[in-house]
């Protein structure tokens, strides 16, 4: 069956997290992703992380970091110091409909492989550019990873429990969001630019996404409440500025998540927790008015919900049609019925792994399903299959480029 993206061959020159996880989500739609590694070492990832058992229970050299971002792909070692390896990208380039980069600004184009000088070779080539700052502005030459950007955002100073509460202070989201948010920009700008190319221009272009500027755009709505009303969103918990009650509380075994979305949803969760009064206190009535008085609010909610266990509260609300849901670990989350029948946990067999457990993509196509082809890629695993079929070159060039440790 074709899939999706079938038809596109992207060159991943990316690697730890942003540049990565776009080659990953192109590869489950089907293209053909050719991760472009530095000999011996690899990619960042291949070094960071847990490392993974095989079915002897013997730790493998594969880690968690790696595998997560790079199922799919076929992975070459080139050195792109070498002017031998520099030529071997515009070859593969030239035979690309995508290249994704997260290098530093500016240091492809000195190695004669920036966008213009690709773009020379194949004009459909599309190029996204991934980087911390930017290609442009004063810090577009700084380094930086993914707290960083938490913290210039604003998203860190709005995470948190708040002044006052214990363990107060700025807290930094407990995943790499602003890589993952840089990398879901790029691949929706890639297909954008593909679909521009293929039916409109002819012509590929040039993409740049910063880690910054996508975790700022990814906050907008917080943003917009700061431009409306002067004021920096609080850090409130697992609480909302706007909508109340809408965060997590203590139960007599456990913690629940509570979302009531609107005035209605919150008179059958006030007569849930047998307090139906408060539906019709005028301090409450509007979600507006329960926001402004959360300080009285929330105490009575906490004092009625601490009494039972989770379950039941979550088999109580949920008859009400309440949002509610556990505040689970990856042991609870992926035993949940529905996560089971989703299907977000699947397998796949690794050459030294075996049979490795990883996270599903969790978009559905009806006609073009996502399929998982290919295990993350041993070091170099491709080489030799990807310098023979693109660019043609027998078994005594190719030994000579690993002597010359071209490759």
């Amino acid at each position: 069956m074709n899939q999706l993206m079938s038809h596109i061959r992207v060159l991943d020159l990316s690697r730890v997290f942003s540049g990565p996880w776009v080659g990953q989500m192109l590869a489950d739609f089907g293209a053909d992703v050719i991760k472009v590694e530095r000999p011996v070492h690899g990619d960042d990832t291949r070094h960071q992380g847990f490392r993974l058992r095989n079915g002897d229970d013997e730790e493998t050299s594969e880690t968690s970091s790696f595998v997560a971002m790079n199922r799919g792909k076929r992975s070459i070692t080139i050195d792109l110091s070498q002017a031998a390896g520099q030529q071997i990208i515009r070859q593969l380039a030239a035979q690309c409909d995508v290249l994704v980069e997260n290098f530093k600004a500016g240091d492809l184009d000195r190695h004669g492989l920036g966008f213009e000088d690709l773009h020379a070779l194949n004009p459909r080539l599309v190029y996204c550019s991934i980087s911390g700052f930017g290609q442009s502005g004063p810090y577009r030459g700084r380094p930086g990873y993914d707290p960083i950007f938490q913290s210039m955002s604003g998203l860190m100073a709005m995470t948190g429990a708040p002044d006052g509460a214990p363990g107060a202070g700025p807290q930094k989201v407990g995943y790499a969001v602003s890589d993952l948010t840089a990398g879901f920009y790029a691949m929706s700008a890639v297909l954008a630019a593909l679909y521009h190319r293929d039916t409109l221009s002819g012509e590929g272009q040039y993409i740049d996404v910063a880690l910054l500027d996508a975790q700022i755009g990814a906050i907008s709505h917080m943003a917009q409440n700061y431009f409306a009303s002067g004021r920096q969103p609080p850090r409130l918990g697992t609480s909302s500025e706007i909508t109340c009650p809408y965060q997590a509380f203590a139960c007599s075994d456990g913690d629940v998540m509570v979302s009531v979305g609107n005035d209605g949803q919150f008179r059958k969760f006030a007569a849930a927790i047998g307090l139906p009064a408060l539906a019709d206190d005028a301090r409450f009535v509007t979600n507006p008015k329960r926001a402004a008085n959360r300080a009285t609010l929330i105490p009575l909610i906490a004092e009625a919900l601490s009494a039972q266990p989770v379950l039941h509260w979550l088999d109580v609300l949920e008859q009400q049609g309440i949002p509610c849901g556990p505040i689970n670990g990856f042991e609870q989350t992926f035993a949940d019925p529905q996560v089971v029948h989703r299907q977000m946990r699947r397998t796949l067999v690794h050459p030294t792994i075996g049979a490795m457990p990883f996270v599903a993509n969790p978009v559905r196509f009806s006609a073009t399903p996502v399929q998982y082809r290919r295990p993350p890629p041993l070091l170099g695993e491709h080489t030799n299959d990807i310098l023979s079929e693109l660019i043609g070159l027998d078994a005594e060039q190719i030994a000579q480029l690993r002597e010359q440790r071209v490759v």
